[in-house]
């Protein structure tokens, strides 16, 4: 006698506790760039990018990218939540805007990255996930981006990101290790109300 298969189930919209914990980690982007600032020339070293790793890394793409557009969309409402109390339009449009829309698809590829690990996250594939989407894929928007608005040299631009580097490599070890542990102790659900795949391709 066959089985009874077992039906697919899709997550949709988002819930109230999803709402909150974008809210939360927006305030984490927030708090970490209270701490400290490097000034390394026109782009200082922050904590910042350790929150866009973790985001995603322990909301999944959905929540973790709201919860950097959350905090982008405050900044640019003129919230003073940059580093050195910047905020509103000019940071987008200076040299770092580049590096502040790469957040938003750098936290969008490493959701999309974890997702395919979970139920199990593991420390060195969230880390090389971090190091690709939160280094790589920020350095790849960012860097040109900031070498327009200043009107250097592509390779000089390049040559001075070795500087931010070190630390980032720091911050996407950090985010794994958080990330596994939070994983292990306090598994969160997918974002969104749980709906039958058939029910949620009628909707």
């Amino acid at each position: 006698m066959p089985g009874i298969p077992t039906p697919r189930v899709r997550h949709r919209g988002l819930t109230v506790r999803d709402i909150a914990l974008i809210g939360m980690f927006a305030a984490l982007l927030a708090v970490l760039s209270m701490p400290f600032a490097i000034p390394v020339g026109p782009v200082p070293i922050t904590l910042q990018t350790l929150g866009v790793m973790l985001a995603p890394s322990i909301l999944g793409a959905k929540r973790g990218t709201l919860a950097v557009l959350t905090f982008l969309a405050l900044t640019l409402a003129g919230l003073p939540l940059l580093p050195g109390g910047r905020g509103g339009v000019m940071p987008f449009l200076g040299p770092t805007g580049g590096y502040l829309l790469g957040w938003v698809v750098g936290a969008l590829a490493i959701g999309l990255l974890t997702r395919f690990m979970l139920p199990r996250y593991r420390f060195w594939i969230g880390f090389g996930s971090n190091v690709l989407g939160g280094v790589v894929v920020i350095y790849l928007i960012g860097v040109p981006w900031s070498a327009i608005a200043l009107g250097d040299g592509m390779l000089a631009t390049i040559m001075s990101t070795f500087a931010f580097l070190p630390g980032d490599l720091i911050k996407a070890a950090l985010a794994a290790a958080i990330a596994a542990a939070v994983h292990r102790a306090y598994p969160i659900p997918p974002a969104g109300r749980p709906v039958a795949a058939n029910a949620a391709d009628s909707a």
